[in-house]
């Protein structure tokens, strides 16, 4: 079956589909709603239904938010490069008892759409 992953370094996708990370910051929209699996280090470890993007946030006004995103002011500015960021709202997360294999394209960094096999 054919599946959107959201491909996030840790440990914030561990932090996600922990349910303690409920914004994830990127520098464009998305308009992708709905449950998408979190994929870290190829294989999907969780997923989390996107239902929202907030912003666009300069790194200060998302510094307010700290709690949500799990980042800091000086990520924040880094990543950021002066351009604006967005929060990616996310909810009803939930943590695979074990990562599953996916299939996936060569290269890609963002957006997955994945196969996931052991399902």
């Amino acid at each position: 079956m054919k599946r959107k992953g959201l491909i996030v370094r840790e440990p914030f996708a561990s932090l996600i589909v922990d349910g303690e990370k409920v914004w994830e910051v990127r520098k464009f929209r998305t308009r992708v709603r709905g449950e998408i699996l979190i994929i870290s280090k190829g294989k999907a470890i969780g997923k989390a239904e996107l239902v929202d993007v907030l912003g666009p946030f300069t790194p200060e006004e998302l510094a307010e938010h700290e709690a949500k995103h799990r980042v800091s002011f000086e990520f924040l500015k880094r990543y950021s490069n002066g351009k604006p960021l967005y929060a990616w709202v996310l909810r009803n997360t939930e943590r695979f008892e074990r990562p599953k294999d996916v299939e996936m394209a060569r290269g890609v960094q963002i957006w997955a759409n994945v196969v996931v096999r052991d399902e």
